[in-house]
């Protein structure tokens, strides 16, 4: 595995590249890293792939923009199709996870000729258009906040976070995965209550999750204290300008072929179930779309084989 520094978009961007053979680009989510894929670049690397995993602006070894409108959707997009230049390609398959699945699904929406096939985890395809996002946001928190509306003002989810970076976020990814469970009060991780913090519904575990052992959880934690947070929360405080900025591409379906995985006990999947009932229109080259049972959010950390078996399959059936 070759560890690279790219220029990209004008920026420089981190990618870790391993195999030879047709490109498929990895694009992680919120609070993640390139390292989030290491087992899927083995399995496609030792399956005659070229894998590339990148640090998305604003983590790890990428640059860090400091204003809040560098980390918009169109600027993603850009890195993505900048990334596949920089590598010597002409077109990749790109996935996508968390945050990721709606940069590659962006990615393939805006730029088909670069991007041939689009495979999507954890988060549904929902065509741009529709309500400002922080007014779905507002009404689906009800009493409470939902966590992406939290996430809106600069410095107050980093506060919380960078108080403990370590106990944060083992509590943010065992809460999110199967083991998640709700609050003392009944209340759900998604949404804060007034005057709290998004921590107070986390799950608490004794032990380190079977997907995450101890060593590859200290790899995350060591590069977010760091870099800090501001730069990955600041994708979730450009939603309403992504909203605003694709409104050209209003109720656009993807056409190249796609994939989604999602897990049946994660919160994006049982929300997007309307999203992924419009796939027939939505995702009309849709090649999959699979639930894996007793599987929260991280589908590829926490169900890696399976992952690797589906995304393989995908692979064979798009070139």
């Amino acid at each position: 595995m070759i560890s690279r520094i790219l220029d990209a978009n004008g920026i420089r961007i981190h990618a870790m590249d391993e195999g030879i053979g047709p490109l498929v680009l990895f694009v992680h989510g919120f609070p993640e890293s390139w390292f989030s894929w290491r087992h899927q670049m083995q399995a496609l690397a030792a399956a005659g792939y070229r894998a590339v995993a990148i640090d998305v602006r604003g983590y790890g070894r990428s640059s860090k923009p400091p204003e809040v409108e560098a980390y918009r959707m169109l600027a993603h997009v850009a890195d993505n199709v900048g990334v596949v230049e920089a590598l010597g390609e002409t077109e990749a398959v790109i996935v996508g996870h968390d945050w990721g699945s709606p940069i590659a699904a962006a990615s393939a929406l805006l730029r088909p000729d670069v991007f041939r096939a689009v495979a999507l985890l954890s988060v549904p395809y929902g065509a741009p258009g529709g309500t400002r996002p922080t007014d779905s946001f507002r009404a689906m928190g009800g009493d409470e906040e939902f966590y992406i509306n939290y996430f809106q003002q600069p410095g107050r989810a980093e506060a919380e976070i960078e108080a403990d970076v370590r106990s944060w976020l083992l509590g943010f990814y065992v809460s999110a995965s199967a083991a998640g469970r709700p609050g003392s009060d009944g209340g759900s991780m998604a949404t804060v209550r007034p005057g709290g913090l998004l921590k107070d519904r986390f799950t608490t575990l004794d032990h380190f999750p079977a997907w995450l052992p101890e060593n590859d959880f200290e790899f995350y934690v060591s590069e977010f204290e760091r870099t800090g947070f501001s730069g990955a929360l600041n994708r979730y405080r450009n939603v309403d300008r992504d909203w605003e900025d694709l409104k050209a591409w209003s109720r656009q379906p993807i056409r190249v072929p796609s994939l989604f995985i999602g897990g049946d006990r994660d919160g994006p999947t049982v929300w997007g179930a309307r999203a992924i009932a419009r796939y027939p229109e939505t995702l009309p080259a849709l090649v999959g779309s699979h639930i894996l049972t007793n599987c929260g959010h991280w589908v590829q950390q926490e169900r890696a084989e399976e992952v690797n078996e589906l995304l393989l399959a995908f692979l064979s059936k798009t070139g």
